[in-house]
């Protein structure tokens, strides 16, 4: 295995199998997304067009197993504004933690860990002195929560992460058992660093 950064034209070659492990992995508990090709390209541009972005991929050999993204919070601030409202974090000091997707297999492996090292060590070299990630919040009775969900809060706060009280964005997506778009919370995580 290796985890390697992701840019330039590597980056535009490789931005549909991020697309992909995205669609696979966001289908899964807790996001249950039911994403399309067109709309994850749109999505991932940002981060081949900016040069404060990074994109972390994971190899077994040449296949792309795993992808792990962050760019400054600043180029999100529309979408968080009104999350980051009552917040008293500077955002243009923040660094964020796009999303982690990794194929079922490899898990376990440090992987994750990985992705958390080269985004934070990237963050630290940009100046930032935060970084924080969103993580979709389910109802505890979800019909489609599987009965063996181990969620990921003991593994974030065990790197130093925590809950940020109040920092929540609303965003829409259609989940894989609903006719259309249904509006889900986001609940914000971060540290200094």
């Amino acid at each position: 295995m290796k985890i390697e950064p992701l840019t330039g034209a590597r980056l535009g070659d490789l931005l549909d199998d991020v697309a992909q492990l995205r669609i696979a992995i966001f289908r899964d508990w807790p996001y249950l997304y039911d994403g399309d090709v067109a709309y994850e390209r749109r999505y991932l541009q940002v981060y081949e067009d900016s040069p404060r972005a990074i994109v972390l991929g994971a190899f077994d050999g040449d296949w792309l197993v795993g992808a792990s993204t962050g760019t400054p919070m600043s180029e999100h601030a529309d979408d968080f504004a009104d999350a980051f409202a009552q917040s008293d974090m500077d955002i243009a000091n923040t660094f964020y933690c796009g999303e982690s997707v990794l194929l079922p297999r490899y898990r376990g492996r440090g992987i994750g860990h990985r992705f958390f090292d080269g985004r934070e060590a990237f963050a630290r070299m940009g100046g930032f002195s935060h970084i924080c990630f969103a993580s979709v919040v389910r109802p505890q009775d979800h019909p489609l929560r599987p009965k063996d969900y181990r969620p990921l809060d003991g593994f974030w706060e065990r790197r130093g992460y925590e809950r940020m009280p109040g920092v929540i964005a609303r965003f829409p997506w259609k989940d894989v058992d609903q006719p259309g778009e249904t509006v889900k919370p986001l609940q914000f995580w971060s540290r200094a660093l």
